[in-house]
């Protein structure tokens, strides 16, 4: 254990040098620079949409460690982060600093530094962070430094699966699709009364968006891909998989004539009828977890590793990721660009993570893993999450659900539908 802690220590060390050589080199930091102002010095700005409670006991002990500089924390509305920022930026009171989450780093791409690979390589980054994190990286370089993972598991009812004699959830999406009609119980007039699973639909599933997508990757698709600034739709674009076989997956458990139905619009919120015992499975991101007890204290639940398609000869689940990224606005940009350095490679990223319920995005830190009884899944899953540079969720959210919606509604055919949704995808990214 001592050999093990040593190790440890000596590469958040390693990662710590490393990344202050990066701005040191790219002229961040200014080595031989006399002026009052050079290296971390004053006070910094920083923004996110995370619960000051929460953050501000960390930043305390981050700037009692740190006393040259003073890093402030502004919370803001999560559903108004977006224009804040934007209006603040516009009139040049911008913060020096963001949290920010991966569904804005196409948005901001052009407001904030980026870290070019000349400084700081791609095989650096990728030995650093898991590969969710390399959703901050583009053709120029490093747009955000990978502070957590959120990666989408399968959280299970315990009780209806022992009910039904199942010893373990299902590993593969071919094991799933048999279970399914064993789980789903009707009654006398053939309504459903207890589901399998929320799969199908859109406007009542949660993360409807992000578990379509993780099949749609778990083929191979990137959905999207970047190239010298341009961006190109690839939806539709699996390697293993024909696409319109994953769009027909996704929505036969909505069609009534499937055997594996078991989701309607009328049923509630997926959330809602997990945590009421009527949903044997719920996928959802692992910083859910209190939230799920909270709903209901006395549920018997686990949680497993999102299904895989077999003989995929890889790992893939989905995942929120949220880094730390320097404004080229930032009017106190030395210190900014060592704060972040600092919060990236020190303590302050292990200790962020695990008050938001995330797993950490630093290989290292993923090494070292808690001994209860869910954490471990989402760092193992965070090792093999994956996502996409969504260029606006809100505009994607509407490519997807009419996408399956065309698919129900038997108005367009599974490929058809996937090729009209890559088409808009396609108009969003040439904006």
């Amino acid at each position: 254990m001592k050999t093990n802690n040593f190790q440890i220590i000596v590469i958040v060390v390693f990662i710590a040098l490393a990344i202050f050589g990066v701005f040191v080199f790219s002229g961040a930091i200014p080595i031989g620079d006399n002026s009052d102002d050079a290296g971390g010095l004053g006070t910094v700005v920083l923004w996110g949409t995370i619960s000051s409670d929460a953050i501000f006991p960390l930043l305390e002990s981050f700037n009692n460690a740190n006393q040259s500089f003073v890093v402030n924390y502004v919370e803001k509305q999560k559903d108004t982060f977006d224009r804040d920022l934007l209006e603040a930026l516009a009139s040049g009171t911008g913060p020096d600093m963001i949290f920010l989450p991966d569904n804005l780093a196409f948005r901001y791409a052009n407001k904030i530094f980026t870290v070019p690979y000349q400084s700081f390589s791609l095989a650096s980054f990728k030995n650093t962070y898991a590969s969710a994190g390399e959703v901050f990286l583009n053709s120029k370089g490093i747009m955000a430094f990978p502070l957590s993972i959120d990666p989408l598991v399968m959280y299970y009812n315990r009780s209806i699966l022992d009910g039904s004699g199942i010893v373990y959830p299902p590993s593969f999406w071919d094991e799933f699709s048999q279970l399914v009609p064993f789980l789903t119980k009707k009654d006398g007039a053939n309504k459903i009364v207890q589901s399998a699973v929320a799969l199908g639909h859109f406007s009542n599933i949660a993360h409807a968006k992000a578990i379509i997508s993780s099949l749609f990757m778990q083929t191979g698709d990137t959905i999207i891909t970047e190239k010298d600034g341009f961006f190109s739709s690839t939806l539709g674009i699996g390697k293993q998989r024909d696409p319109s076989l994953i769009l027909r997956f996704y929505t036969d458990f909505a069609d009534p004539s499937k055997n594996v139905y078991s989701w309607n619009k009328s049923f509630p919120y997926s959330t809602e009828a997990f945590s009421a015992g009527n949903l044997a499975f719920y996928f959802g991101y692992g910083s859910e977890l209190q939230s799920l007890v909270d709903k209901n204290p006395n549920q018997n639940f686990l949680a497993a590793p999102f299904p895989q398609i077999r003989d995929a000869g890889f790992k893939l689940t989905g995942a929120e990721v949220t880094g730390i990224a320097v404004l080229s606005s930032s009017k106190n940009f030395n210190t900014s660009i060592l704060a972040a350095n600092l919060m990236a490679s020190s303590d302050f990223a292990a200790k962020f993570a695990t008050i938001l319920g995330m797993a950490p995005a630093r290989r290292d830190l993923l090494a070292v893993k808690p001994s209860d009884a869910f954490t471990p899944i989402f760092y193992n899953s965070a090792l093999y999450a994956k996502n996409w540079l969504d260029p606006s969720p809100k505009d994607t959210d509407d490519i997807f659900r009419k996408m399956i919606d065309a698919v129900l509604s038997n108005s367009m055919a599974p490929l058809d539908a996937i090729r009209d949704g890559s088409g808009k995808l396609q108009l969003l990214l040439s904006k």
